[in-house]
């Protein structure tokens, strides 16, 4: 059994790749009491500031787990920051201990500090089937390990941390704007996983509740109407994983 949060489904490829119908945790994190057992089960999410996005950390905190071998893959895309190493501490005090916790190196989707077509071209330099491969290995052998955190893991984590202490606490408050391009079609209602937008009078509107900046909705929008109000490096560039139709992404995602 394996858990996945996504947002332009590289997460969701990683998941299927270890089984073939993993669950959506923004679908599973609705029951009421959630409690799971199975021989092994894992969660696989993209890193956010090294850390897991906000619906996860729910999730983990709500779900009981009875299993023996618990793992997390956490995607990233430039560095990781001893991501593993943070995890391991978010679950052991929460009561949930890992056996296995592995990042894998894929495609960064974060709109201010990457160009979407230069990430793409960069994409066959990280590998990501053979250490999905690798990872799958692990898995299947219930391999324990724990990816090991660098001194300069620690030290960038501490700089983004810094970064963000000096930062307008309503720094991602409202950092979407949607322009004159819409049409309406209402995908960025669909893919996000906490309901952000809706239409009104024809046109996408944002409000920033349990926002989890994934960036599906951004990403998703086929006009590129909706853009954000902070600097981006490439306005033009979104990204999808060319392995999961957007179609996946709805259904993990849409809040009814």
């Amino acid at each position: 059994m394996v858990f996945y949060f996504t947002a332009t489904g590289n997460s969701l490829y990683a998941a299927k790749s270890l089984e073939e119908t993993p669950v959506s945790i923004p679908q599973a994190i609705h029951a009421e009491q959630p409690v799971y057992e199975d021989e092994r089960i894992g969660v696989v999410c993209p890193i956010f500031g090294h850390l897991l996005p906000p619906m996860v950390q729910e999730f983990l905190k709500k779900a009981r787990f009875k299993t023996d071998y618990f793992y997390m893959v956490l995607t990233y895309g430039m560095r990781h920051g001893g991501a593993a190493e943070l995890a391991e501490q978010f679950l052991r005090e929460n009561g949930i201990t890992p056996s296995y916790i592995n990042t894998l190196q894929m495609v960064d989707n974060f709109l201010p500090g990457f160009d979407m077509d230069e990430q793409r071209a960069m994409d066959p330099e990280k590998h990501v089937e053979e250490h999905l491969a690798q990872i799958g290995r692990d898995i299947m052998e219930k391999r324990c390990y724990i990816q090991p955190a660098t001194d300069a893991d620690r030290a960038a984590h501490q700089e983004f941390l810094s970064r963000s202490a000096v930062a307008p606490a309503d720094r991602w408050k409202d950092i979407y704007t949607v322009t004159n391009a819409c049409i309406g079609c209402g995908i960025c209602t669909r893919v996000c996983p906490s309901g952000c937008w809706q239409l009104k009078d024809g046109r996408a509107v944002y409000q920033d509740k349990n926002c989890q900046c994934c960036m599906a909705c951004i990403h998703s929008c086929p006009q590129k109407a909706i853009q954000m109000t902070i600097p981006e490096k490439n306005p033009q560039a979104r990204y999808r994983n060319e392995h999961i139709k957007l179609a996946e992404i709805i259904a993990a995602n849409h809040q009814n």
